[in-house]
Parts: structure tokens; sequence; C-alpha cells
């Protein structure tokens, strides 16, 4: 039997590799003579960058600012000739403390260095996954970094930082990398969340960056300028599904570098060639830290089941907890389920041992499946 282990990771917990191989002996214990592969997948976010690099990515890495201009090592990927960026590894708010002043003058001049890097090394397509970003700057800081200039009403340039948007009274993009429009970008979110207003990028994620009612008001004013400014400059509106993402990264680039806006998990999938891993299995695992409303809307896990019931194939899925009733997991082709929680003497045995429960949980769920007719016979899911 051809199994494929694709999972998310378990945040915090287990990387998306580390769960795979948790996943990976489970399936062992149960049938000692299949064949897997492991593909650990991604939605864009966290963990897309460890998913090309499993996938045969060849890692690059370069010191660029953090949110706040200090120095600091960031990794990227080159996968063929295709650039694999993480917002977060350079812009990310793991890099600072998040504070009512961090959250107005952080900025992503960081990632816009990446961008250059990738730009550098021959890259023929550049995709940005976007996530878990300390700014809310609409990506003016990262294409400053590409050579925009963002000017006051006196022909100074702005400080960088979202606080500072509703100074910008004029662009100059001459100097903008001419190689930025003829390379593809391709930006994955996995937000549906306008720039600004209130689902916006300042109202929706401000406060995880440290703003209160106040500065996420004031940043989401600077968002609705700056929206307005690169109208007036480039004639193309900004405020799309989607464009809120990573503090309104996507903005800049829309208008100024003619990048699109697409489903993370659509990307990283196509990136991988996940299809093909697919159609050459015959059962499929997958995976992340908590199966939940949530992952009913672009996550990683559902993509992967879905697109394996659509040919037929059973899923097995494994969380660290499931909050979805069997019925909702079945319409997805998930015939299995188990969950760390459901396994692990406690809370805290299943965040540190999570490898070992998660091995036990997917060698429980296994051992309930008819392996030989799961195919045939749908069926209801089964709970272990």
């Amino acid at each position: 039997m051809r199994v494929l282990i694709a999972p998310d990771k378990f945040k915090g917990s287990l990387s998306g590799m580390e769960a795979a191989k948790a996943m990976a002996a489970g399936v062992h214990d149960i049938l000692p003579g299949a064949q897997l592969t492991q593909l650990p997948v991604a939605d864009g976010g966290e963990g897309t960058l460890e998913a090309v690099l499993v996938s045969g990515g060849i890692r690059h890495t370069a010191c660029v600012q953090n949110p706040l201009g200090a120095p600091v090592i960031a990794e990227w990927a080159l996968l063929g000739s295709t650039a694999v960026i993480e917002s977060a590894r350079a812009s990310g708010l793991a890099h600072i403390y998040p504070t009512l002043e961090s959250a107005g003058n952080s900025h992503s001049f960081g990632t816009g260095q990446l961008i250059v890097e990738a730009l550098n090394a021959g890259a023929t397509e550049i995709v940005v996954g976007l996530g878990g970003s300390a700014m809310t700057d609409g990506g003016s800081g990262a294409l400053r970094a590409l050579g925009l200039r963002v000017l006051d009403i006196h022909g100074t340039d702005i400080p960088m930082g979202g606080a500072h948007l509703t100074s910008a009274a004029s662009l100059i993009v001459d100097g903008v990398d001419h190689r930025l429009r003829r390379t593809p970008l391709r930006l994955a979110v996995d937000v549906n969340n306008p720039l600004h207003g209130p689902d916006g990028a300042a109202h929706v994620f401000g406060a995880q960056k440290g703003a209160d009612t106040r500065v996420r008001a004031d940043l989401d004013a600077g968002l609705r300028h700056w929206a307005n400014l690169l109208r007036d400059s480039t004639g193309i509106d900004v405020q799309s599904p989607g464009a809120g993402a990573a503090g309104g990264f996507p903005a800049a680039f829309m208008a100024l570098a003619g990048a699109t806006l697409e489903r993370g998990f659509d990307v990283v999938a196509e990136v991988l060639d996940l299809q093909a891993a697919i159609e050459s299995a015959d059962l499929v695992l997958t995976g992340e830290g908590s199966l939940d409303e949530q992952s009913r809307f672009g996550k990683a896990p559902m993509g992967v089941a879905d697109r394996s019931h659509a040919l037929g194939l059973p899923v097995v899925a494994i969380a660290g907890r499931i909050r979805l009733i069997a019925e909702e997991l079945a319409s997805h082709g998930i015939v299995a389920f188990g969950s760390v929680e459901n396994v692990a003497p406690s809370s805290e045995a299943g965040f540190i041992e999570a490898a070992t429960y998660a091995r036990q949980a997917t060698r429980d769920a296994l051992s309930g499946l008819n392996l030989r007719t799961t195919a045939a016979q749908p069926g209801p899911a089964i709970r272990t």
C-alpha cells in the first residue's frame, strides 16, 4: 500500500516534518510493508518555508531588517527557479515585543530585502507567504526596500511604519527595481480581510501586534489614506478581499508590482506538486494542531482531504485536538481520525510528548479501518 502523509504543523509542539515522522511511525506499526511518502504542507503562513525545504528547496539566508530595523538573519528558499519567502521570517511578530509604539512603527522593509535577494538569485517567480507579521504598513516598507520613495508634502521621505502613512503625499516610483514588474509575484494568503475598515488589517489584527483601540483607529486611517494614494497614483483599487493580510502587505505590491493574491494552500500545493503525490497514493493521512471550524475554510488539512476525496481516496486525519463532528469530517472524505488530546494522559503530556501521542493516535485510527475496503466504503468517519 502506498501512503501519503501530508500534515501541517501542530503549532507550538510539532513542525510539519515532525508531525509527518510521528504519523509515519504510527502507520508502520499497523502497515509495516507500506510505501510511505512524507510531504508536509502549509497554507502559506508559518510552515510554508519548511515544507518547501523538505521537498528539495535550497536554503538561503540573508541579513535583513527586523520590523523595527534591527539586523536579523532570515531564511528563504529556492525550489527550481521559484523563490519562496515567509514574511514572518523577516517581519514577524516573533522578532519584537509588541507595544503601542511598535504597533505603529513596525515595518515590512526586511521582507522587501528578501525579495531583492530572490531577484538577485535569478528567481523567475516569487511566492511570499503572508502571516504572523508585526507591521500594519500596507507593504510600504517592503516596496521601499525595492526602491520606492514615499514623500510628505515637503518632499521628505516619511518614517517607516503604519503610524506615518497618513503623512504620505506622493510616490516616486522611478527607482523601483525594474525586475519586479517582469517577475511574477504571488502573495499567498489565508484570510479574506480587506485592507481597511472594521474588518481590515488594523482593527482585526492590530491588538495582537500591541495596538489599543486608539492606535488601531490611527493605523486604519493610515491604511485608508495609503489605499487612496495608491489608487490616485496607479488607478488600482487595493481595497479587496485578502489585501488585509500581514498588515496590508499586498496593497503596495498589487498596485505597483502587479502582484496577485492567491489562496495560500493552493499556491503551496502547486509549488510542492501535491496533486501528483496524491494521485500516486492509495491512502492519505493529514492533520494539524487543531481541526476546528477554521480548518474548513482554506486550511491545509482540509485542502489535502478534499483533493484526495475527489479522487476517491480514503483520508485519515490526526490532530492535536478535534472540534469537528464525524459527519463534518466525513464530508471531506475523512474516514477515520484521532487526536493527541484523546490518547495523552494530560494536556501537558500531550504537548511535551506530542510526537509519541501523535504516533499512538495514528495507530489507533488505522486499527479501526478495514484498509482493503475503505476506498469502496466511505461510510461515516471512525473516531479513535
